[in-house]
Parts: C-alpha cells; structure tokens; sequence
C-alpha cells in the first residue's frame, strides 16, 4: 500500500522506520492546506495528527481507503465525506493518560510550590547570603486536606482524581456533557466546583458546550491563591478574560493548550503584570517518549488489521 504521513514532524523523535514493513511511504515533516491535496493524490492511506482531511481532499485521492489519525481527537476529519466515499477512518485512544497525568501534577507542584520563585533565588546567589539554613520566601501548601475539582471525569481525569486521593485531597467533579456518572467522587454544578475548589483541573474536550467554559465570571468564582490547570483543549479558557483576571485576583493558573497553537505572538497573556502566576507549556503533556511510542505502534497496528 502506499502509505502518506503528513505531518511527521508531530512525533518528534520517534522512528517511523516500521511503517515501512507495510508498503511504500512517503514522509512529509509539514503539510500546509495548500500542500495537501497533491500530495495524497495516489495514497491509498493518509497518517495525520492535525492536517485536515476534508472532501476536497478526499476527492483529489481516488485511491484512498484509510485515514489513520496519529491522536485521539478526529475533528480534522470530514467524517461524513469519508462515510460516503467508503474510506475508514481510524484514531488512538488512551496512549497519552499517563503522560498527561503526571503533566498535570507537574503544572501543580510548579505553580503551588512557586518553583520559578525558589529556584531563581538560589541561581542569583541571595541564598548563600540568609542568615538561618532556609529561606521562607512565597509560602505554599500542602495538597492534603485541599478540595480538588476535576472538569471532564473521562479516562484521563479518573486518573487524576486516583492520584489527588492518594495525596489526601478531596475529588469532586462537573461533567461537561451532563452523562458521566461516578460514584466514587462527588459530582457538582460547574458554579459549586468553581467556588469551593482549591485545586481545578480541566480534562475535557473542546465543543459547543465548553468554549469559553472558564470566563470572567468563573475566574473571579475562584479562590484566592487557587489553581486552576487545563490540560483538556485551548478555547475551554478565555484567554482574554484571563489576561484582565490574573492580574486583577490572585489565581496561578497552568496552560497547556491554547486556543490559537502554537501561540500567536501578540498575545495578551505575554502582557500580564504577574507572570509568576501563569505557567504555559507548548501543548507538551501528551508528548513523553512512551507515549509517541505507544502512538505510532497503535497506528501501524490499526493499518496491519485494516489490510488484514
């Protein structure tokens, strides 16, 4: 089979070489939505991580029979155009959990520790001036005892609420489709969640019912000194109204998706006068390197049961 990798570049390190013992492959690092068509022209399947696959481009590959979307997500995809043409369409489930949990924790300790604040102390050398051994600079707590709230309860964020428990937080949770049920965490309005929770983690999808989930309103809900960490999808944060509210109310918040990725570069979150209340990472969570591992197997593997 004639196999198109599109945007290669995605996985970072990780080798494709496998692909390989399935056909003939073309490897692309990028592909622009003016690039696509010509270049799927003969492919019988398509591999994309975030590269549209729309009915023009689905009609400009006569050949095509599978899409392999290298993520979770599939809404780059026109799924009825590919309903219509016979084209399937596969994606990976579940190969990012571990790594997005152990993100999640990571954005935490960082932000509630003030991890920048001491770090930066010692590198300038203010602490080999202190009189006593330590310096009780930002004071931070303990996890323990803290109400955490988790936005979306689905796989990744059971995780989450298994880990916050072990640390002695208290889990409660919102559904953002209203039809998850889980009887081992207390479910909540977002409103109640948002007022009562130290912690708030976002682990949901971006849709009609989540957009601008977390606006001015739900900001200034917060507590003081509260966190609040989105790990699920850009757009489920107003980032406008963030910019206006971190400086206004003492919230640390952790963001690892944004609405525009990557970032644009006049952003008003770079224009806040508090950055050591913000923590942004480049969409990094899912990208541990058993992860991207764990995504490629998947994919050649749901290419081998397709030809099979």
């Amino acid at each position: 089979m004639k196999i198109v990798i599109l945007d290669a570049l995605t996985y970072g390190d990780t080798s494709l070489a496998e692909f390989g013992s399935l056909g003939e492959v073309i490897v692309h690092q990028t592909t622009s939505a003016d690039e696509t068509c010509g270049r799927v022209e003969d492919a019988e399947v398509i591999v994309t991580n975030k590269v549209v696959i729309d009915d023009t481009v689905m009609e400009a590959a006569p050949k095509l029979k599978l899409i392999c979307v290298a993520a979770t997500g599939t809404n780059n995809i026109d799924h009825d155009a590919a309903s219509r043409r016979g084209i399937t369409v596969k994606n990976v489930a579940g190969y990012s959990t571990n790594a997005v949990v152990q993100h999640t924790f990571s954005m935490l300790f960082y932000l509630m520790g003030h991890s920048r604040y001491y770090d930066e102390y010692v590198k300038s050398g203010s602490w080999q001036k202190e009189a006593v051994f330590a310096h009780i600079g930002p004071s931070f707590s303990e996890l323990c005892g803290k109400t955490w709230g988790i936005i979306g309860l689905g796989e990744i964020g059971r995780n989450v609420a298994k880990i916050a428990s072990a640390f002695g937080a208290n889990v409660c949770y919102y559904s953002t489709s209203g039809k998850n049920e889980n009887g081992d965490y207390k479910k909540t309005t977002l409103s109640r969640l948002i007022e009562n929770s130290d912690i708030i983690s976002i682990h949901a999808p971006i849709n009609p019912s989540t957009e601008n989930l977390i606006s001015h309103s739900e900001l200034l809900q917060m507590k003081d000194g509260g966190v609040l960490l989105n790990l699920g999808r850009g757009g489920i944060v107003d980032e406008d109204a963030l910019s206006v509210i971190i400086d206004a109310k003492p919230i640390f918040v952790g963001l690892d998706v944004l609405a525009k990725e990557p970032m644009k570069m006049a952003h008003p979150l770079l224009e806040i006068k508090h950055p050591e209340r913000l923590y942004i990472t480049p969409h990094i969570a899912w990208t541990s390197r058993e992860a991207r591992e764990r995504l490629i197997a998947s994919t050649i593997e749901n290419i081998k049961k397709f030809m099979d």
